[in-house]
């Protein structure tokens, strides 16, 4: 009879080709067979499976083998130490995207009832997560999409967040005449023609959440561009974008009149965001 510590094994071995934390995914993944918190593998190694549990883990392991994202399979992903609910009409929340959150904390005081908007909000994890680390806040929430707004409402509800404004709207379209502190957008950024788009966990994430026209920088562009709209006085915005995007964002602020515009390193090292003040008083 298989125990843990030989299905992983063999699991660790099969997911080899394509998975770069293959050990890693075995574990999640059963898990999820078990409905049992990591420790438990550590705490019973020996322990063997009953048969249930193996078809569910096996069940399990075949679509990850078929290449389709830990995330999607087990439903849930980790930001910014809170668990948010994915499916494939999301994408799946990365640790870069943290750098938005960081910076935009950065930005809001405590207790300062701010008004923030998330376009293009996906899962809803810098929304919620703004909301549940400024309080005070006043926060929209946008995506073009009903089913991706579907699952944003359900992980507000999870973390009991229930002080967002979400609207259906293709960024700013329909988004009643507000003026904001803070605009903050993940957009798509990549090229249609990229060959990254054919690789890894991307292949199985929505298309429209990843490219933009004009060599990814087609959506930033909008979203720049009506912000100033949008912004009050002194307003901040935040943009995330491509390793490669640094000067193209930088020029596309500067050529809009933002001021103090700079780009921040991710985790990695690499440009992925780049912040605009907009001072008003510009023809726009």
């Amino acid at each position: 009879m298989h125990c843990i510590k030989s299905i992983l094994a063999e699991a660790s071995d099969a997911l080899t080709l394509v998975s770069d934390s293959a050990l890693l995914d075995a574990e999640i993944l059963l898990c999820q067979a078990l409905n049992q918190p990591r420790s438990h593998l550590r705490a019973w190694p020996d322990k063997p499976l009953l048969p249930e549990h193996l078809a569910a883990f096996r069940a399990l392991l075949e679509q990850r083998q078929q290449g389709i994202p830990i995330a999607y399979i087990t439903g849930n992903r980790e930001f910014w130490s809170r668990d948010f609910q994915v499916s494939p009409d999301v994408l799946i929340p990365r640790p870069d995207t943290e750098l938005l959150i960081e910076l935009s904390l950065k930005l809001i005081p405590a207790d300062d009832p701010v008004k923030i908007i998330d376009l293009g909000t996906g899962s809803g994890i810098i929304a919620i997560t703004l909301a549940a680390e400024r309080p005070h806040a006043q926060i929209s929430a946008t995506d073009f999409s009903l089913a991706a707004l579907r699952i944003a409402r359900l992980n507000a509800d999870k973390h009991h967040i229930n002080t967002i404004q979400f609207y259906q709207s293709n960024w700013f379209a329909d988004v009643p005449a507000t003026q904001f502190n803070l605009v903050i957008s993940n957009p798509p950024y990549i090229a249609e023609d990229d060959s990254h788009l054919q690789q890894g966990d991307v292949r199985f994430e929505p298309q429209t959440a990843l490219c933009a026209a004009e060599q990814g920088l087609g959506d930033i562009k909008i979203i720049a561009d009506a912000a100033r709209n949008y912004l009050e006085p002194r307003g901040h915005l935040l943009i995330e974008h491509g390793y490669d995007q640094q000067q193209q964002v930088q020029t596309l602020f500067k050529d809009l009149h933002y001021d103090n515009v700079q780009t921040y390193t991710d985790l990695s090292g690499q440009p992925r965001v780049t912040y605009g003040q907009f001072m008003s008083g510009y023809p726009v």
